[in-house]
């Protein structure tokens, strides 16, 4: 598979555009990026016009309102995301670029091309709307990342219903704790699926599900197993997915037009320590923020092919399919990342012809460190770009995919979040990279460092605020009548600033660097610190293959602050020959790359680090745990990767809570 030839990146298009349309000329970047921050309206409706936003009614103005919250936007506008999406069938056919390539655990990759998909959407949507389906109704789906979800989702979309998905890995307390709230009146199933090499058989859950949630009338059901497998619930109309998808729409179907922030979806926070927030996008702002991002920050056009691995369960799979806004071949895989071993992505990036390479943090670390060699097991001559998010790359990841793949290779790591469906810090294949930290602020997105006083810090570590509304912040939460839940979880601490949550430092250079939550602050002393300053010098330690740090400060003893890790296999710390010798070698590498302040009370080996669905360590459930709170009120297993690590960490919080415990 030949390399392809490097394109104009697409931010220099936009430039070009920019000049030739509306006079407007930029000497850098920073430029370009103060312009779309001080200028709304001039920005936002060059997106608007650049992308070719097709509307039945001409807007009245891009920024009625720019209040945070409740920013309105493109006031009497008309679109939709599926019409967005489908308007690519004509050039994309021409051009023989499918429009999804796929493949699961159990092998052999799949395509479908952009006619199939659009016929496929038109007859699901025709299906929905036969079942009384109307736009503001709720459309759920419990589907692994598989195109029949990506055609469930666009046919939800197409019609103006509001869609909600969930990962069949979720169990049944997690997935009900989500849906009950928004009380679907369609769902989308399935009835069991593959991961790790097991087959998982969902049926009972289903139907748990099912007879939880009274509001579901039909149940578009996908079996699992090849062949005939027919599924029944009380109550139910039950309709098989083969025969949903069959159909033929009426000629000249087209997606609905809904206004500009109609409902598109719900999304939920994780839900690890109480009932998950239901968060509410439009149409319009996420159509704006995904081809923003997608197409000018991570470079990614028509003739790319984009794979971004996630579950459904995760932000990055609405980021992966939003791809097709603008045209891209999206490339989705179903399974275990690390089954049957760590070459697996790599193995399907190559078959599939990946131009775009996504992935959490913590998977390139994971590859880094099981001494994968991506390079010596694929065919990546098309590969130009890395992306990665969920948590702080390590400079030594940024070497890693230097030395293994190419010098020219671009790393694009964004940090943004499920609250807004987009990101703050991106990428920019014209500026150059610094490992250890995110190229820039995405254009239109305000961001700062501030202070508790809520002063604009200048290459010092602040809380990341964003002082300017984008089009696609929460409409908002399902269920928040007043908005009363809304403002508390963004705009409490700082009023009308957007607080998201995360300690950041704007470098000289215009890049970022991310410390991690400001709601796991480490405060040693008086001096606070981000946590990720402390994985970045114990994960560089070739035997430490993860890490989370607490401080409890609060606890009413001595401060005291653990560092959990989780060692290479064979190697331990209460070996008496070189248990020792790496604690003192964990200790020496935090006070060469931070300060004595930083190094920890007490090393602790463990099994495995808490992480949520989507990958992130579970820093502050696991705090509030150690604090003394009860498992049961702040601890939701069906909400974790990993709900089996949590047994080591509850027996030591039992013990650290028996008397005379130090």
């Amino acid at each position: 598979m030949s390399a392809l030839p490097v394109p104009l990146p697409q931010l220099a298009r936009y430039e070009e555009w920019l000049g030739r349309e509306r006079g407007l000329a930029f000497p850098g970047y920073e430029a370009l990026w103060r312009w779309s921050v001080t200028d709304l309206e001039a920005f936002w409706g060059s997106i608007w016009d650049y992308f070719e936003i097709r509307s039945p009614k001409p807007f009245e103005r891009v920024l009625a309102d720019a209040t945070m919250p409740g920013a309105r936007w493109f006031d009497g506008a008309q679109v939709n995301y599926a019409q967005q999406v489908l308007r690519h069938v004509a050039d994309a056919e021409q051009g023989g670029r499918p429009a999804i390539v796929f493949r699961g655990e159990r092998g052999g990759i799949g395509e479908i091309g952009w006619s199939e998909l659009r016929d496929r959407v038109a007859a699901v949507a025709t299906r929905l709307e036969q079942m009384g389906v109307r736009p503001g109704d709720r459309v759920a789906a419990y589907l692994p990342n598989i195109p029949e979800t990506v055609i469930a989702f666009l046919a939800s979309a197409s019609v103006g219903a509001i869609w909600s998905v969930c990962s069949p890995d979720m169990g049944p307390v997690s997935v009900l704790d989500r849906l009950r709230q928004i009380e679907p009146k369609v769902l989308f199933a399935c009835d069991g699926y593959r991961y790790g090499g097991r087959d998982h058989d969902r049926r009972e859950v289903l139907r748990e599900m099912l007879a939880a949630l009274p509001s579901v009338a039909e149940l578009v059901f996908l079996p699992f197993a090849d062949g005939p497998r027919p599924f029944e619930a009380p109550r139910v109309r039950v309709t098989n997915w083969a025969e949903a998808s069959s159909g033929v729409a009426p000629a000249g179907w087209q997606p609905r037009w809904v206004p500009f922030d109609h409902p598109l979806w719900v999304v939920y926070s994780s839900g690890t320590t109480g009932m998950p927030k239901p968060i509410v996008h439009g149409h319009g702002g996420v159509i704006l923020e995904a081809l923003k991002l997608g197409v000018l920050q991570n470079d990614i056009g028509p003739q790319d092919r984009f794979h971004w691995y996630s579950s459904t369960g995760w932000i990055m799979w609405n980021c992966q399919v939003g791809g097709l806004l603008g045209g891209s071949t999206i490339c989705i895989y179903d399974g275990n990342p690390g089954w049957p071993d760590w070459t697996t992505l790599w193995r399907f990036v190559g078959e599939t012809g990946v131009t775009f390479f996504g992935a959490g943090a913590a998977y390139h670390d994971s590859c880094r460190k099981a001494g994968i060699e991506p390079g010596r097991v694929a065919d990546l001559s098309r590969l130009r770009a890395l992306g990665a998010t969920g948590s702080p790359l390590s400079a030594e990841c940024y070497q890693w995919g230097y030395e293994q793949l190419s010098p020219n290779l671009w790393w694009c790591v964004i940090s943004g979040g499920t609250d807004f469906a987009g990101a703050f810090i991106g990428g920019n294949r014209m500026l150059p990279v610094v490992p250890g930290e995110m190229q820039c602020r995405c254009l239109g997105a305000a961001v700062e460092a501030w202070s508790d006083e809520g002063v604009a810090l200048s290459d010092e570590v602040g809380e990341l605020v964003c002082v300017r509304p984008m089009p696609s912040m929460p409409l908002y939460l399902w269920g928040d009548a007043d908005g009363s839940r809304y403002r508390d979880s963004y705009f409490d601490v700082f009023p009308g600033v957007w607080r998201h949550g995360d300690w950041i430092r704007i470098t000289p250079g215009g890049g970022a660097i991310i410390y991690g939550r400001s709601d796991t602050t480490i405060n040693r002393h008086g001096i606070r610190m981000g946590t990720a300053e402390i994985y970045r010098a114990v994960e560089s330690i070739p035997e430490v293959l993860d890490s989370l740090v607490v401080d409890l400060e609060y606890l009413g003893r001595p401060s005291y602050m653990p560092l959990f890790v989780v060692l290479r296999e064979g190697i331990s710390l209460e070996d008496a020959q070189t248990g020792d010798a790496l604690r003192e070698k964990i200790v020496a590498r935090i006070r060469a790359a931070l300060s004595a302040r930083h190094v920890p009370d007490e090393i602790l080996q463990v099994p495995a680090i808490p992480r949520t669905l989507s990958g992130k360590k579970m820093e502050l459930p696991i705090r509030k745990l150690l604090l003394g709170h009860a498992p049961a009120k702040i601890l939701n297993r069906d909400a974790m990767g990993n709900p089996d690590s949590l047994d080591w960490y509850i027996a030591f919080a039992r013990q650290r809570a028996e008397p005379g415990a130090q």
